[in-house]
């Protein structure tokens, strides 16, 4: 023990606070890759919140990053990325409002939202900074943006893809429902969400030679594409979560870091992104229980694995105490709950033992530094991961997991007493849309 905390003590580089005009530069070392991830310990906690969104506009201001890419669906992201170029949303287009709303409708949110707004408002279309979503439980809302696409280019085409959607049409409000038809042999539309995927990809091909197209009409195709994609990943993610929660986890991550990929190959290769996640799918899950146990994938080791180590960087965050957003029961409102102190065999109560309030450590020095050479070697510990939902009560086994952190991630970010976000609205809508999202605890 007296080891492993020397080593923390030692190796910390202490942060300003987070408006510190500074703060941002701190994390400048971590800047070039293709892809830098940016992790949190749980969805309600403002210092993560700010702390990303300062690293993220120092990094688009500084080194050239021209996507971020976050946690949540494609359709309500791209409300969110018309919204940031031009000043304004469709009538009626309101994003983020399934539960939990307060993940990233929050004031630290809407604070980098308008800050991008107005550095995209001085630059050419080619040079702004995209905002994307990479989850998979929007179907219901990627069906009809297809078919609204089709409508446009290939009238012909969307009556077909109405035809063949209406296979999961009785499902979109309560996709959970379709995975245990499938399960029990009575539904199964997997043929016809691919048939419309790969008709798209088909007439694509035929119409031009790059399938790359720039511009607002390749744009259109690109969310096109990324939406039948959805379709055809969520399907396949309600039909296996009955059978097997590590199939379904993997299938989701694996649909993030291909929507991911995708986004990459659509824009030219000078382009880098920033992804924001929990830390259980930016942190390789190799070194957690999730992989070492499980046999889970999750997208951070799936971007070390097929971009390159040398392509990704990712940092996590934690914290020992203070608030959390969150809530108790899914679709239950929204609380601001007591974060229950460390437990005395985490690294966080390592982290919360250096007595600094808030650091960075840097685990890329330890491959040459001697003073954490022997990290490689010290035993896994537990590490806290809070969703939308916790439960204090019971947070030993419901919040922590086995993890070696300094394989984990490239850099660890600590903050001892952090608060709960700003929420827009702490009411949330009572919906069945959604309960699948590794339910109960919201990762």
């Amino acid at each position: 023990m007296s080891q492993l905390q020397d080593q923390f003590d030692q190796n910390l580089t202490p942060l300003p606070e987070i408006d510190d005009k500074g703060f941002g530069s701190m994390f400048d070392s971590f800047a070039g890759p293709q892809v830098v991830m940016l992790g949190d310990g749980s969805h309600g906690t403002s210092e993560f919140y700010s702390a990303r969104a300062q690293i993220t506009k120092r990094f688009i201001e500084k080194h050239g990053y021209t996507m971020v890419a976050v946690e949540a669906d494609w359709p309500d992201a791209e409300a969110i990325d018309r919204y940031t170029p031009i000043g304004g949303v469709a009538k009626g287009e309101e994003p983020f409002k399934r539960f939990p709303t307060w993940m990233w409708r929050n004031r630290e949110m809407q604070e980098l939202v308008e800050w991008m707004r107005d550095w995209n408002k001085k630059l050419p279309p080619h040079r702004r900074v995209g905002f994307y979503g990479l989850d998979l439980y929007s179907m219901g809302a990627s069906i009809r943006a297809v078919i609204d696409y089709l409508d446009a280019v290939d009238p012909a085409a969307a009556k077909e893809a109405r035809k063949r959607y209406g296979c999961l049409q009785p499902w979109v409000d309560d996709p959970t429902a379709y995975g245990l038809h499938a399960l029990r042999g009575m539904q199964n539309c997997e043929a016809e969400v691919m048939d419309i995927l790969r008709g798209l990809l088909e007439r694509r091909l035929e119409h031009a030679q790059d399938e790359y197209v720039e511009g607002e009409e390749g744009d259109r195709y690109h969310s096109s594409k990324q939406n039948a994609y959805l379709v055809k990943d969520a399907e396949k993610y309600y039909r296996a979560m009955y059978w097997s929660s590590a199939s379904s986890w993997t299938l989701r991550d694996l649909h993030m870091f291909e929507s991911l990929h995708r986004l990459l190959q659509h824009r030219p290769p000078t382009h880098k992104a920033i992804v924001w996640a929990h830390n259980s799918h930016v942190g390789d899950a190799r070194y957690t229980s999730m992989g070492i146990r499980r046999h889970e994938l999750n997208i951070g080791q799936l971007c070390r694995e097929r971009l390159g180590r040398q392509n990704v960087a990712i940092l996590g965050c934690g914290t020992h105490t203070g608030t959390v957003a969150a809530a108790d029961e899914w679709d239950e409102d929204m609380q601001v709950m007591d974060v229950v102190p460390s437990q005395e065999d985490s690294w966080e109560i390592i982290a919360h033992n250096t007595g600094v309030p808030r650091f960075l450590l840097d685990f890329r020095r330890g491959y040459a530094d001697p003073a954490l050479r022997s990290f490689s070697s010290l035993e896994t510990r537990l590490e806290r991961f809070i969703g939308v939902i916790y439960r204090p009560d019971t947070e030993r086994l419901s919040h922590y997991s086995h993890a070696q952190i300094h394989e984990q991630f490239d850099g660890y970010i600590w903050f001892d007493e952090t608060k709960a976000v700003e929420p827009i609205e702490t009411m949330q809508p009572q919906t069945t849309l959604g309960k699948e999202e590794t339910y109960p605890f919201g990762l």
